[in-house]
């Protein structure tokens, strides 16, 4: 897996599609839910975005914060599966929130907090992880 994280609109997606042929996006902006990227079969690179949507999403559903984190880590261990069975690239976009700024509505932090928890977790699971702003792409694996 390969993770690409900055702020709103700062190229992430570009820098995606300049390095990764073909990728199918599955994306919360166009409607998609998380989990049904699992009944993809024919691709080869798997692009998912959206995860503060899928996340706020699921913040009604779920008032235990360790859970829905859990639950969104089991997505990723998923994904993961999927690369090894499938031979395939799963790349994610996330979205950098907050830069330390601490929101005062309550629902509001929780986002923040479960997003800034997704990226750990994603961070740790990833072979590569970019950080992407103002265009510039800068690797951030060792």
């Amino acid at each position: 897996m390969q993770l690409f994280i900055g702020g709103a609109c700062a190229g992430k997606r570009d820098a995606v599609t300049q390095r990764f042929d073909a990728p199918h996006w599955h994306s919360a902006h166009a409607g998609c839910r998380l989990e049904a990227w699992r009944s993809l079969t024919e691709t080869r690179c798997l692009v998912l975005e959206g995860w503060e949507r899928w996340i706020g999403q699921r913040l009604a559903d779920e008032p235990n914060d360790d859970r829905l984190r859990q639950a969104m880590a089991r997505e990723l261990d998923a994904l993961r599966a999927w690369e090894a069975e499938q031979g395939g690239q799963a790349v994610l976009i996330l979205l950098e929130m907050g830069r330390g700024i601490v929101p005062l509505g309550r629902e509001n932090r929780r986002l923040r907090d479960l997003n800034g928890w997704l990226a750990q977790d994603a961070a740790a699971r990833c072979e590569r992880v970019w950080y992407v702003w103002n265009g510039l792409v800068k690797s951030l694996t060792l």
